[in-house]
C-alpha cells in the first residue's frame, strides 16, 4: 500500500547535518528538517551565532545542536564530520550552504579573492559530501545531499553586479550536483540542487542596496524576493521520500526570474 504524502514528507529518525547554518536560508532549511521530523545538527564559523540558532531552532521543539567548523579548511571538515556522526550518529541528510561571494570586476578581480570564493563554494563541498558519503551513506545505500546553488550560476549578471566568481562557483555547484548523482546513484545516493534567486540575507544586503530591492522585486514575475519560508517546501522535496526518484536535478526558487533569462 502506498504511503500518504504526509507519511512521504516525514523526516522523523533521519538526522541532517546544514552548514551554513546559522542564519539566513541555512536556518530555514534547518527550520523544514526539523519540522519535519529530522534531527539538525547545524555548522558555520562563529559559536554564538550558532548558539542563537540552535535556541530558535529548540525553542520550536527541534532536536538541534551545533559545531563550530569553517568549511574552508579541509582539516575543519574532516573534524565536522567526525563530530557529528560521533554525536548524532549516521547522517541521513547533508545541507551543503556555507558559501561566500566577492565583488569586483573581472578584469581587477583578485586571484586571492577567486581562490576563496571557489575554495568554499566548490571544494568545500566536494570534501564534505565525500567524508559523508565515504563514512556513512555508502554502507548504507541511503542518503541525500542537498546543494545550494544560486541562479547566478545559471547565467550572467546585471551590469551593476560583478561577481564573476560567485557565479562561475555556483554554476559548477550545478554541474557537480548532476555529476555526483550520476556517480552515486548505484549507492542509493540522491543529490539534487537548490537555485535560490534574491533573498534578503547579510550575503545579498550589497547588491539589494546597490540594485534596489524594489527594482529587483520589479523584475521578478512575481513580483517579490524570497521570504523566510520560500525554500523551506523544495528543501523538504529533496530531503525526503517525497523525493525517492529525483536525482541529479537543479530547481530555481526565484519568483521566476531565471523563466525571463532562460535559466
Amino acid at each position: 500500500m502506498s504511503r500518504t504524502l504526509q507519511q512521504l514528507f516525514d523526516l522523523t529518525g533521519k538526522t541532517a547535518l546544514v552548514t551554513g547554518g546559522s542564519r539566513g536560508l541555512g536556518l530555514q532549511m534547518a527550520h523544514a528538517l526539523g519540522e519535519a521530523g529530522a534531527r539538525v545538527m547545524l555548522s558555520s564559523r562563529k559559536a554564538a551565532d550558532l548558539e542563537q540558532a540552535v535556541a530558535d531552532l529548540q525553542a520550536a521543539g527541534i532536536d538541534a545542536r551545533w559545531i563550530a567548523a569553517d568549511c574552508a579548511q579541509e582539516s575543519e571538515i574532516t573534524r565536522l564530520a567526525d563530530e557529528t556522526l560521533q554525536r548524532m550518529g549516521d547522517i541521513d541528510i547533508l545541507v551543503n550552504n556555507a558559501g561566500a561571494t566577492w565583488g569586483a570586476p573581472a578584469e581587477t578581480h583578485p586571484v586571492e579573492a577567486w581562490d576563496k570564493v571557489m575554495n568554499l563554494n566548490v571544494r568545500g563541498y566536494f570534501l564534505l559530501s565525500q567524508i559523508v558519503a565515504r563514512r556513512s551513506m555508502i554502507a548504507r545505500k541511503a542518503g541525500s545531499i542537498v546543494n545550494i546553488a544560486s541562479i547566478a550560476g545559471l547565467g550572467g549578471n546585471p551590469a551593476a553586479m560583478t561577481t564573476i566568481a560567485y557565479n562561475t562557483s555556483k554554476g559548477a555547484v550545478i554541474n557537480f550536483t548532476r555529476a555526483l548523482a550520476t556517480e552515486w546513484g548505484r549507492y542509493g545516493i540522491r543529490v539534487n540542487a537548490i537555485c535560490p534567486g534574491f533573498f534578503p540575507s547579510k550575503m545579498t544586503m550589497g547588491t539589494l542596496k546597490a540594485l534596489g530591492e524594489e527594482q529587483l522585486a520589479a523584475h521578478a514575475p512575481l513580483g517579490r524576493l524570497g521570504d523566510d519560508e520560500d525554500l523551506k517546501g523544495v528543501c523538504a522535496l529533496f530531503a525526503s521520500d517525497a523525493g525517492k526518484h529525483i536525482t541529479g536535478q537543479y530547481l530555481a526558487v526565484d519568483g521566476g526570474v531565471s523563466a525571463l533569462i532562460g535559466g
